[in-house]
């Protein structure tokens, strides 16, 4: 059973042209056996708080459906970030798509300070079973929380999949923290972080995969986009270039 982290390079604010960039990268994933792609904070409009309010989404939008294609084609769990149209204001969530189910949204629970003005948080997690492994996602800031890692192991997490925004400084910070979860909690903890402009910085890529023993197995670099893919049954990863040929 492999799992892929995307590490893609958004367009602010342009939806559609971001849904091509994510069909390319799943696609990608396919090809190389992936059961599941996740891919980094807001992928689909690019990190920028102040345009959540236009750009927010529901589950019932239409432009989903070449995703949900995607997924029931694959039989593929696919998770992309996307403003979230919630009932009290947009929230940063993680829209999921899985084989002939039904659309969820995870939404971000623990806000940093500077995303309370523009969203109210989420309420709970959202445990999805791939195979005999439970994966458990968070968002970013909450990734590094403390409490959102305890909540994940309470829910019988095996995999502990953190979507990111963050530029180079705030990836050599949570390197460690996420070694260290792997390592104290028996977790494989897989990153998906972005590339390019955001919310004033620029995202630094680094995607990665630790394995349970708090080992970095395989990471993209800083710059260009890329998949890190991990196999849950052979405990290793590779990471591909999206243009890399077809092995």
């Amino acid at each position: 059973m492999k799992i892929a982290a995307a590490q893609i390079r958004s367009a602010p604010g342009d939806i559609e042209g971001n849904i091509e960039r994510h069909v390319r990268l799943i696609e990608r994933a396919a090809s190389r056996g992936s059961a599941a792609v996740f891919f980094p904070e807001m992928s689909l409009t690019a990190y920028e708080p102040r345009m959540a309010e236009q750009l927010a989404m529901t589950e019932a939008d239409a432009r989903w459906d070449v995703l949900q294609a995607l997924s029931d084609r694959h039989r593929m769990l696919i998770a992309v970030g996307a403003p979230y149209r919630g009932v009290q204001g947009p929230e940063i969530g993680m829209f999921i798509f899985r084989n002939r189910q039904a659309r969820a949204v995870y939404s971000k629970q623990m806000l940093h300070a500077d995303e309370r003005p523009y969203f109210t948080p989420g309420t709970r997690i959202l445990p999805l079973t791939l195979g005999a492994d439970t994966l458990v996602p968070a968002i970013c800031f909450e990734s590094l929380q403390r409490e959102t890692v305890l909540a994940a192991k309470q829910a019988g997490a095996t995999v502990y999949v953190a979507s990111v925004a963050k530029h180079s400084l705030g990836m050599q910070r949570a390197y460690p923290h996420y070694a260290t979860v792997a390592r104290e909690h028996a977790m494989v903890v897989i990153v998906s972080n972005g590339v390019g402009h955001a919310d004033g910085f620029e995202m630094s890529g680094q995607s990665a995969a630790w394995g349970q023993d708090g080992a970095l197995v395989c990471s993209a670099g800083n710059e260009d986009e890329a998949l890190v893919v991990y196999d849950l049954a052979t405990r290793s990863g590779s990471t591909f270039a999206p243009s890399a040929v077809i092995a």
